[in-house]
């Protein structure tokens, strides 16, 4: 075997292993949401299966037959290929609200009279199917969960508010770190990080004195002024490292033909730090869209999504199935805000091109 067919092996083989590493890192993250997916299209009944179907049914077969109390309904079971039974009533509005709060289909009394006709006629047992409703755990989510659809829009607000805040203050911060020399410069802004460092339940805990005294307790902007002390930090991190990357004599250049240094900012620094300002804003989005633990100390009578959620799964009437469905709610925003400001952080992980 000759040097180069060595050289060659060898390359394949790290270039195998490399392809094995991302293939096992893909499966590690996507099992997760696969499953988290699948389990948010399950009915109750599913839910509570074991063992958990790896994906919903999208038909639900019946058998129909009589019973002791008036009919008897059983609903096939493809895990152990047979159909048991489920109720024994002659009621069918019953009936018709088990369909659709247990197995997620739904089907009329009229529809369930026709079948039980067909059943006193031929006096044989009535096989038929039902859909499922797909979205059946999502609709019931916002009905019985407390404030899920006002929360959601609430924490919408949050989020962009404490964007908002977030890249003003950090931004024009950055700008001056990267622009400006000044005595103690690297000092404060490493001391800026501190806030990182502490928990965000120890932060809120005191915020909850000055925001009662501010009057902002329990109202958005208050959960999004808690939520900006930590985003400020990051986004001047971000920023002054980006403006740092811009060569100051662009804007030297542009004062020189004419523009004033705010134009100059605004024409020239500003759209080459894109990039920059929208990690900043994706971070700190997910920051406050994600928090939960402060949001419960911070909140009472207006809590956030993410809130609800929690809540969801662990109250009186939570189920795994409609927790599930929240879950994936609560992970459309971010996926679709990301999905947004994809193009600018292409560009950051690029490099800046001037």
């Amino acid at each position: 075997m000759n040097r180069r067919t060595t050289k060659f092996l060898s390359k394949s083989g790290r270039m195998t292993i490399f392809y094995i590493f991302i293939v096992g890192i893909l499966f590690v993250i996507l099992t997760p949401v696969f499953f988290l997916v699948s389990l948010s299209f399950l009915s109750t009944r599913e839910a509570y299966q074991y063992p958990l179907p790896i994906l919903p049914e999208l038909v639900t077969k019946f058998k129909l037959e009589g019973g002791e109390k008036g009919y008897l309904v059983s609903v096939y079971d493809r895990l152990e290929g047979e159909y048991q039974t489920v109720q024994d009533t002659d009621d069918l509005n019953k009936l018709s609200v088990y369909f659709k709060s247990q197995l997620s289909v739904y089907m009329s009394e009229e529809e369930i009279a026709e079948r039980i006709a067909e059943f006193e006629q031929t006096g044989e047992p009535v096989y038929f199917t039902g859909r499922k409703n797909l979205i059946h755990n999502y609709n019931t989510f916002f009905k019985i969960t407390r404030d899920a659809g006002p929360a959601f829009l609430r924490s919408i607000q949050i989020a962009l508010m404490t964007i908002a805040i977030s890249l003003t203050i950090g931004g024009m911060a950055g700008y001056s770190f990267a622009r400006y020399i000044f005595r103690g410069r690297n000092a404060l802004k490493f001391s800026v990080l501190f806030v990182r460092m502490f928990p965000g339940v120890a932060i809120a805990i005191p915020m909850v004195i000055i925001l009662v005294n501010l009057g902002f307790y329990d109202k958005p902007f208050g959960l999004a002024l808690v939520y900006s002390v930590g985003a400020i930090a990051l986004t001047i991190w971000i920023t002054a490292s980006i403006f740092l990357g811009i060569p100051v004599s662009l804007e030297e250049a542009a004062q020189v033909f004419g523009a004033s240094k705010g134009r100059a900012f605004m024409r020239i620094t500003l759209p080459l730090a894109l990039p920059g300002l929208a990690a900043a804003a994706m971070y700190a989005f997910l920051g406050a869209w994600t928090e939960t633990v402060s949001a419960i100390i911070l909140t009472q009578f207006n809590p956030t999504f993410s809130v609800v959620v929690y809540q969801s799964l662990l109250g009186s009437v939570g189920q795994v199935n409609l927790a599930a469905a929240g879950g994936i709610v609560f992970a459309l925003p971010a996926v679709f805000f990301t999905f947004l400001i994809r193009r600018y952080i292409r560009q950051m992980w690029g490099g800046i091109t001037v």
